[in-house]
């Protein structure tokens, strides 16, 4: 989720002025077909002989939250997809807040994997932050669809804690001044916060036209199924799925030891990313890669 953190930050592997979600990279911009509409993509192509990879952003995310990933995934062997979700950035979606729930988003995944499995074989799943509640609900829904979950930065049930109680206080602006009234009300708290400045000109740009793109009922009906999700930990367990918990040292999200504790009652792989907050992906993709490489090349072809 792009909104403004909460915690002090740690030292970020990645430096001050890169691009961040404005990498270089060599996918192509694809449309897919969702169950409400098409779906913005980034595909890497290829026959994808390490496996086929689908990537699914948070809430306010896009597709490009992964793009310091996709290159070196792809120079791996990987075939790589992240999608914008329904309502986000690039990919239109309906105006009823109730066409955003957990149920309706994951079968848009289950749409997209299914078109995957066709092309190059069952994909590995990734959901960062809202896109791992997006992701579970997928699995659960049609675990032969994939070959692994990744939770990155995602947690167990709803979000709490003062993120919540910001999408609380943003709600009624979205309902009296629309998307700008909540996009100029962040550009405010983003002044207070170092991290946000650090960021450089373009990527802010980017994060701005972004936003913008989202639709109300998207924001208002994401926020909602987020905040109210319930844990279905369990559920993902008995459904055999390899699934790994990875999540930054200083996640401000859902808080690390929530991850841990998920991971643990999962009986998942669990990885720490270090110089990370809540977007490992972009604040530190070298050692990202190296946990997901790890994990994927551990997942043997067909196993559920």
């Amino acid at each position: 989720m792009v909104l403004p953190g909460t915690s002090h930050s740690p030292d970020l592997a990645i430096a001050a002025d890169d691009l961040r979600q404005l990498a270089d990279h060599d996918a192509t911009a694809r449309t897919l077909s969702g169950r409400a509409g098409p779906l913005a993509a980034l595909d890497t192509g290829g026959d994808g002989p390490s496996g086929t990879v689908l990537l699914v952003a948070g809430y306010t995310g896009s597709k490009e939250d992964f793009a310091p990933l996709l290159a070196p995934l792809a120079a791996d062997g990987y075939r790589v997809v992240a999608i914008d979700q329904r309502g986000q950035y690039e990919s239109p979606g309906p105006d009823d807040p109730a066409a955003y729930s957990v149920a309706e988003l994951a079968a848009d995944v289950v749409a997209v994997a299914s078109l995957l499995r066709e092309e190059t074989g069952t994909p590995h799943l990734l959901g960062h932050s809202f896109g791992g509640l997006v992701g579970r609900g997928a699995v659960l829904a049609d675990p032969a669809a994939f070959r692994s979950l990744t939770l990155l930065g995602s947690g167990p049930a709803r979000l709490g804690g003062r993120r919540a109680e910001l999408l609380e206080h943003l709600g009624p602006l979205l309902d009296s001044g629309g998307v700008p009234a909540v996009h100029a009300t962040l550009e405010q708290l983003a002044m207070t916060d170092e991290r946000a400045q650090a960021v450089p000109a373009p990527t802010r740009a980017f994060y701005a036209r972004r936003f913008l793109r989202n639709t109300a009922a998207g924001l208002r009906g994401m926020a909602d199924a987020m905040t109210t999700e319930p844990d279905r930990v369990a559920e993902l367990a008995a459904t055999g799925v390899p699934v790994l918990v990875a999540h930054g040292v200083a996640d401000d999200a859902w808080p690390p030891d929530v991850q841990a504790d998920m991971a643990r009652r999962l009986g998942a792989r669990h990885e720490v990313i270090d110089g990370a907050i809540h977007s490992p992906a972009v604040e530190n993709p070298r050692r990202t890669l190296e946990v997901l490489e790890a994990f994927w090349s551990s997942v043997p072809e067909g196993t559920r």
